[in-house]
């Protein structure tokens, strides 16, 4: 069977599928499980498959892919302005065959096992940093019950209470905070590639200015905090260590956050070094080579 356009729409137990021939015509419905719908691709030859970017799609875009066929994902809000009328799962995955045909659709790279894994740590730390912050509060709150008030700051609460968290305040330097930020992006984005250039990344993570322009007139507004929030803080917080500590820099960049710092509040600057720090990563990921500080320009 040949099929131009493939949308899947994916459930935890039962997929839908719509297919569409070069025309745009319906031609295929079809209700399965993961396994039937490995077994009916097999057999299958369409040009393009699409589905959203969510729970399990990364798995089944790499069985998809050892199979033969080109699969793209996409986020789940770019794919909603493609459904019409009201919504069904069935009506979901032809969005989905519509929506992957576009040009202009932004598309999400589809990750290794391994950055999965990597993923996965990161979501975890994530969410016991969350937790543990939770739980100095409430041991903050039951002793002011019992007359006893503790100073604000999660260390002085370390220092008194060793027992309750176990492994205590971790003090992170600038630079591995940065390094930490690296593995978090090889997980989301592989080796970048899928970006054209750094600023697109930088973009991608929502570390630019956000555009309001009209009239002709153009408006920057704050940044546009889109993509990956995770990546975003750990890039604003690497940077907010490294201006801590920016005498102890590279020469060219110690040099360049002086100039910022002189004309602009140091938020601006953190979130700006935050950006140039996305862009050496992409860099790096890139183009596979150790990271070079930058060079002081000499003026003549």
């Amino acid at each position: 069977m040949k099929l131009h356009v493939l949308g899947i729409d994916l459930g935890k137990t039962v997929f839908h599928l719509v297919g569409l021939d070069s025309t745009g015509k319906v031609v295929i419905r079809k209700k399965c499980s993961r396994t039937q719908l490995l077994a009916f691709t097999a057999n299958l030859q369409v040009q393009l498959i699409g589905m959203e970017s969510c729970s399990g799609s990364h798995f089944l875009g790499r069985a998809l892919r050892e199979q033969g066929h080109e699969v793209r994902l996409m986020p789940a809000q770019y794919v909603k302005p493609y459904v019409q009328t009201n919504k069904s799962d069935f009506l979901d995955a032809e969005a989905i065959a519509e929506a992957v045909q576009r040009p202009r659709m932004r598309f999400v790279p589809i990750k290794t096992e391994e950055q999965l894994d990597l993923q996965a740590l990161h979501r975890v730390r994530e969410r016991w940093v969350m937790r543990r912050t939770a739980v100095v509060n409430q041991i903050r709150s039951l002793l002011l019950e019992r007359g006893l008030t503790l100073p604000k700051g999660r260390s002085y609460v370390d220092r008194q209470l060793p027992r309750i968290l176990e492994d205590g305040e971790l003090r992170l330097s600038g630079s591995f905070r940065v390094l930490l930020a690296q593995p978090a992006l090889i997980a989301a984005v592989g080796n970048a590639s899928a970006f054209q250039k750094g600023r697109n990344l930088a973009a991608w993570m929502g570390i630019v200015p956000g555009e309001y322009s009209t009239g002709g007139k153009q408006k920057l507004l704050g940044i546009s905090k889109r993509g990956n929030k995770y990546l975003r803080t750990l890039f604003i917080q690497g940077a907010r260590s490294v201006l801590q500590q920016r005498h102890k820099q590279a020469p060219g960049l110690s040099h360049w956050l002086a100039q910022l710092l002189g004309r602009t509040h140091q938020n601006v600057v953190i979130v700006a070094l935050a950006n140039k720090l996305v862009r050496m990563a992409w860099a790096v990921l890139c183009k596979n080579e150790r990271y070079r500080a930058p060079v002081l320009a000499v003026t003549t």
